[in-house]
């Protein structure tokens, strides 16, 4: 036994006038018809990304850098680590080029380089 159902309506935008809608052909392209063209979906929020050593005030230099970045102030400390790391950068490169390794193992000792100092606190 199928019911039927029976629906007004009158007062959608373009009125089709009272209709009786059985559930078949004419409600599936009254549906079509009155559906969006297209759905907007806002873009997802994404946190931003914390630029935050894991190591943070950990390590045996650790109060040695907090103290000398609280003396020299917080540009000034960037700069010169700045300075230290494309100088330590540089010497990982000669030594690249003097034992004849290639790209990829010269980026894995920059990548181990980078760890260690985390670890010693150097990046606190």
């Amino acid at each position: 036994m199928a019911a039927s159902t029976s629906v007004s309506v009158a007062g959608f935008k373009g009125s089709l006038g009272k209709s009786s809608f059985n559930g078949g052909e004419d409600y599936a392209m009254w549906a079509a018809k009155s559906a969006p063209n297209v759905v907007r979906i806002g873009k997802p929020v994404r946190a931003q990304p914390m630029m935050k050593n894991v190591n943070e005030g950990k390590g045996v230099f650790a109060p040695l850098v907090v103290v000398t970045r609280q003396i020299v102030g917080k540009k000034r400390f960037n700069q010169l680590r700045g300075k230290a790391i494309a100088l330590h950068s540089q010497v990982i490169n000669e030594f690249c080029k003097a034992i004849g390794a290639d790209g990829k193992q010269r980026q894995g000792l920059i990548r181990l380089a980078k760890k260690n100092g985390e670890k010693l606190g150097f990046l606190a």
